[in-house]
């Protein structure tokens, strides 16, 4: 399972709230049952850029904690390769998923799982929004999992 940088942001939130210890929880039942979890380096730096702008040296802590405990992605040129077909292929349909300028995390994010993973019924990228990653790969909210 491909970690978003949704549940990412969660699972290194220090605070405690319903959501974060939920999915505190469900991760640790997927990696007790024998699941791998990977980190994706997009969705490293998603989180990790916010959590410096605020200045919340906890969830930073707790970010490198996650990234060195689970499996981590890092970016490869063909990653960006796939993310600018995934990219290109999505706005000939009339499907972008992001501003033309933008960077677009999500195409970056499906190339890495799509690299990572093989494409069937156990391929699963997590995610707290499935919109735009459900148009590349199979993206399930983590409570629906």
């Amino acid at each position: 399972m491909v970690l978003d940088s949704g549940p990412l942001g969660l699972l290194s939130n220090p605070t405690t709230s319903a959501e974060s210890n939920g999915i505190r929880a469900w991760a640790l039942r997927v990696v007790d049952e024998g699941g791998t979890l990977v980190v994706p380096e997009i969705a490293d730096y998603e989180v990790r850029r916010e959590l410096i702008r605020a200045g919340k040296q906890n969830g930073i802590r707790r970010l490198d904690e996650l990234a060195g405990g689970l499996v981590y992605e890092p970016l490869r040129t063909s990653h960006f390769r796939r993310a600018a077909a995934l990219w290109a292929e999505t706005r000939n349909r009339g499907a972008p998923t992001a501003h033309d300028a933008a960077l677009d995390g999500d195409v970056l994010l499906a190339a890495q799982a799509l690299e990572l993973l093989p494409r069937d019924a156990d391929t699963v990228v997590v995610t707290t929004n499935p919109k735009h990653l459900a148009l590349f790969v199979r993206a399930l909210r983590w409570n629906d999992l």
